[in-house]
């Protein structure tokens, strides 16, 4: 393998011997201790320095050699212990950005910029789900490579493309000034990059090196809070920092996740327009699934902005956020045990252990949500008020309320994947739908009525709708089931 001949490890320029006689310029002024003259020792780089500089001789080499994806692969495959470390790290410190960025928005610009930007952070985060297009989980089952790494990349920029001109259109529709423009336009980039990455990162998971993945969407999410904080507390400008937050984001797409995909996995075979259509013609179903269930989150935010004072989307959010904690804890408990499940109901003499296992996760759940209200009434909202410069402390029954719609949220993402284990999610659509118009109709009529109050309450109010909905789909499913074991009952 070629190497650059300047960065060759252990390389040092090469010289003439000097003649025996020949007496160093130096010593000639002046003669130095034999303490002076000895050769001292180089110190070691710090390990992060070792490892960025490493980075970049492999990127410069890859550059010279005129390819990412003809250089040997160094990083190991299927390190478990790894693979949920930085995996954990990921996902912990992608949860975490949207709070961060609020929290920081809220000290150095206001609640009423901050909420402007929790505006648009709401739709970057629907513009981002419809990039997904729910392919990630398609793309890792695909072991053998029916469908190319190269078609998945083609698929996911065509999508991301779209979302962008989707996101813009809407904001000139809301008939954004250009200061809230750019915010959105910066916004929407950065979790537009957010959705794209995602193809690039499921690329090393489907290599089984999930804590490369890991390690990559860590780099965005730290450096894209710390650049946009630094902005701000520099420029006083939401809009520019923004625009910065967006530049870092693409910044580590091109030189961190992009290169890890293309260096640490064999090389893809050419694109195929059949296979690219076939992506979104197959994972349109689930692409309706995630993007209806994050729609009828955000309903209640859409109506607050044409009815409330912009202030009002950050209370909301920050509210929501311990709700959101319920669902990923709750997520982390049952998502690494979905294949234990599905092994579990693939026999049929232990079905009855099956409906056990969700009532018990059922139980969880609700023993999740009763502490966490008990935390968020104990520290959460005086930990709240200090963080935002805000009094939560009004907020006391809207906060129990937006904990109760978490845990029913959890309850709805654990039921709908029981109902994927039994592979039947087909019918699950219209219950999503009936959710959807019932969201739009509680949240207009509540929010225009009792404001931030009728927001929160119209959100669990269609959670509580929903869940109902997917425990009697659920129950008509078992009926049916049991009905095709048995006939003649």
């Amino acid at each position: 393998m070629a190497r650059l001949p300047f960065m060759q490890p252990g390389h040092e320029p090469h010289h003439r011997p000097a003649p025996k006689d020949a007496q160093p310029a130096a010593d000639a002024v002046a003669p130095h201790s034999t303490a002076e003259r000895a050769p001292r020792h180089r110190e070691e780089p710090p390990l992060v320095a070792r490892i960025v500089n490493d980075w970049w001789t492999r990127l410069l080499e890859a550059v010279y050699q005129g390819s990412l994806s003809s250089q040997e692969e160094r990083y190991d495959a299927h390190r478990s212990g790894r693979d949920y470390l930085w995996n954990t790290l990921g996902t912990t410190s992608w949860g975490l950005t949207f709070p961060f960025l609020t929290v920081v928005a809220t000290q150095l610009a206001g609640t009423e910029q901050a909420g402007m930007f929790s505006m648009a952070f709401v739709v970057g985060t629907l513009l981002m789900i419809a990039t997904y297009y729910g392919v990630r989980t398609f793309q890792v089952s695909d072991l053998d490579e029916a469908v190319s790494f190269a078609s998945y990349r083609v698929q996911r920029w065509i999508v991301a493309a779209i979302a962008l001109v989707v996101g813009l259109l809407y904001g000139a529709l809301r008939g954004y000034d250009a200061y809230m423009m750019t915010i959105c336009a910066g916004v929407f980039v950065y979790k537009l990059i957010d959705g794209v990455a995602d193809v690039y990162e499921g690329r090393l998971q489907q290599a089984d090196k999930l804590y490369l993945a890991g390690i990559s969407q860590t780099v965005r999410s730290v450096a894209t809070v710390a650049a946009f904080a630094l902005a701000l507390f520099l420029m006083r400008s939401l809009a520019v920092s923004a625009v910065v937050m967006a530049i870092v984001a693409v910044a580590s797409l091109v030189l961190v996740t992009l290169p890890l995909a293309l260096l640490e996995t064999e090389k893809s075979r050419p694109a195929r327009v059949d296979e690219v259509a076939g992506l979104f013609r197959q994972c349109f179903p689930l692409f309706c699934a995630l993007f209806l269930f994050n729609l009828i989150e955000s309903v209640p935010k859409f109506v607050m902005e044409g009815a409330l004072a912009y202030d009002n989307q950050l209370y909301f959010n920050a509210l929501y956020f311990p709700a959101q904690g319920i669902l990923l804890t709750v997520g982390s408990l049952y998502k690494p045990q979905l294949r234990r499940l599905a092994s579990i109901w693939a026999s049929p003499r232990r079905r009855r252990r099956f409906d056990l296992i969700i009532v018990a996760v059922m139980g969880v759940i609700l023993a999740i949500t009763v502490v966490m209200a008990l935390v968020m009434h104990w520290i959460g909202l005086p930990v709240m008020s200090v963080l935002y410069g805000v009094d939560f402390g009004r907020f006391s029954l809207l906060a129990t309320l937006m904990v109760a719609a978490g845990g029913v949220t959890a309850a709805i993402d654990f039921l709908y994947a029981i109902i994927t284990v039994l592979r039947r999610q087909e019918g699950v659509m219209r219950l999503y739908l009936i959710a959807t118009v019932a969201s739009f109709a509680l949240s207009f009529v509540l929010v225009n009525f009792i404001g931030l109050t009728g927001a929160v309450v119209s959100y669990l109010g269609t959670m509580v709708l929903l869940l109902a909905l997917l425990v009697l789909e659920y129950a008509h499913i078992r009926q049916a089931i049991a009905r095709e074991r048995n006939p003649f009952s």
